[in-house]
């Protein structure tokens, strides 16, 4: 049995331009609407990683609930999904952010399930599998942020 699904909008998924028209859309809608959050000082940081955004404002200055009301208004199609900040800590991307009185701190996020296993080097895995992972944990070692000092 199989199935086809048709999407009623946008862009197929996996497509070798999707990303591409999504960038050039995405960095529209910022250009059009976050600078001006920006410009006004509402917003002191804004950064975004594909669809994945990290905002730092004032909250005496504006609150969530209206970054949000605002964002969500733009395109009926986009909807922020907002992680709220747990004690001066947020996750972003592979990153925990922690704010330390003025400065703000990088360290590496780790689910709360992560196990810190890999692959047996005697497993059944092919060898490319093992290097790979192997390669993983070297590259993710040599790009992580300083240690606080």
């Amino acid at each position: 049995m199989f199935f086809i699904y048709q999407a009623e909008q946008g862009i197929s998924l996996g497509s070798p331009i999707s990303s591409l028209i999504t960038e050039i859309f995405l960095q529209h809608y910022d250009d059009g609407n976050i600078k001006q959050l920006l410009d006004m000082k509402s917003i002191a940081l804004y950064v975004r990683y594909v669809d994945d955004i990290l905002a730092i404002f004032n909250t005496t200055k504006i609150n969530l609930h209206t970054i949000n009301t605002y964002i969500n208004k733009i395109h009926n199609n986009i909807k922020l999904n907002p992680t709220y900040e747990e004690n001066n800590s947020v996750a972003f991307l592979d990153l925990t952010i922690t704010c330390r009185h003025t400065k703000l701190q990088a360290d590496i996020y780790r689910k709360p399930n992560i196990t810190d296993t890999t692959i047996n080097f005697l497993s059944n895995h092919l060898i490319e599998h093992k290097m790979t992972a192997f390669r993983f944990h070297i590259t993710r070692m040599h790009s992580l942020p300083p240690p606080p000092r």
